[in-house]
């Protein structure tokens, strides 16, 4: 099959396309190597600094801490902190320009804080300090739906062994279901199992996800408890 992927159009959304039938066939390869052989990359400043400075609120803050990872505007970040008053949540992105970005506050809360971080960095920091994170959400991550892009998928990246003990509760949502399908097969050779259901009648967290239901697409959870 051709490397070149089109995308269908239904409503303002486009749905997913690609090249990979199935699961990678060298998913498990590659989940096996970074299991063994952490990474070793040399953290950027910029997430050093950001990391320092949330870390001294979560050290003396005493209820639960939930971590939005690739939280992008915020949206869900606000809206995980009023459904959870006396959780302190933390949304992280890599872009300022989205971090920064205004939205309508209609959720009236200040038990978030929104960082700009590099997350291959800022998971190895979590996991280094030891943070007890109660919940930890991944929220329509970018598919990176090509075959040859496999590592730059969350569960193919070598922070994935970070990604998958960080977090009581882990929850990921999709509209493609094959990369939870994906997430869920590294996450079992790494030890944790979780289960994927379909998503229904629920407020969108995200505005991806309301552009999807909106669209007609099926989005997903994997969680695992």
């Amino acid at each position: 099959m051709s490397d070149n992927l089109t995308s269908k159009v239904l409503g303002d959304s486009k749905a997913i396309i690609t090249n990979q039938p199935d699961i990678h066939e060298k998913l498990e390869e590659v989940v096996r190597k970074h299991l063994k052989h952490p990474s070793q990359k040399p953290y950027q400043q910029h997430t050093l600094d950001a990391f320092s400075e949330v870390d001294e609120r979560v050290k003396t803050f005493e209820g639960e801490i939930i971590l939005d990872s690739c939280c992008g505007v915020g949206q869900s970040t606000r809206i995980l902190a009023q459904q959870n008053p006396n959780a302190l949540v933390i949304g992280v992105d890599k872009s300022a320009h989205r971090i920064n970005r205004n939205v309508d506050d209609q959720w009236k809360v200040d038990n978030y804080i929104l960082i700009r971080a590099d997350l291959n960095d800022f998971y190895r920091l979590v996991k280094k300090a030891g943070w007890e994170v109660s919940k930890h959400f991944i929220l329509y991550p970018n598919p990176w739906p090509k075959s040859k892009h496999l590592q730059r998928r969350w569960h193919g990246s070598a922070v994935f062994p970070e990604i998958v003990t960080i977090g009581k509760t882990l929850i990921l949502r999709s509209n493609w279901r094959l990369y939870l399908e994906e997430f869920q097969f590294a996450a079992k050779i790494a030890g944790r199992e979780g289960n994927i259901s379909q998503i229904s009648n629920e407020t969108p967290l995200t505005p991806f996800e309301a552009k999807y239901q909106a669209s007609g697409q099926t989005c997903y959870e994997l969680s695992f408890l």
